[in-house]
């Protein structure tokens, strides 16, 4: 329970929790077997260092179906490998419009909200 008795229930609310994801589009390199004497050939694609990064939210509302809403962004190389606070900001959003009602959000220790908002975390 929130401060001053509300809850998300009591606010008619979606509880909604964030996370993202990166992953490298750049195939691990590892061992492989192969007989004596066939030395194993890997092709792999040279020059490609992308990272694909997804936010997501997952709402949850009692009496509605759950719903995942994601944004994927592909990063080149050099470029920035993380959502920006404009990125979550569009993202929540376009969250508060699909799902029509208010949101209460359960999100980690994000770094880009620590440093536009100054939040601490005790």
């Amino acid at each position: 329970m929130a401060a001053g008795g509300n809850t998300a229930a009591a606010l008619d609310a979606w509880v909604v929790f964030e996370d993202e994801a990166g992953m490298s589009m750049t195939p691990p390199t590892s061992r492989t077997w192969a007989p004596r004497g066939r030395t194993p050939v890997i092709r792999v694609r040279a020059g490609s260092r992308r990272q694909l990064s997804v936010a997501a939210l997952a709402c949850y509302k009692p009496g509605e179906r759950s719903r995942l809403i994601h944004r994927p962004r592909l990063d080149k190389a050099g470029g920035c490998h993380s959502f920006a606070w404009t990125d979550y900001r569009d993202l929540l959003t376009a969250a508060h419009h699909q799902l029509d009602g208010p949101i209460v959000l359960v999100w980690d220790n994000l770094p880009c909200a620590t440093r536009r908002y100054g939040i601490e975390w005790g």
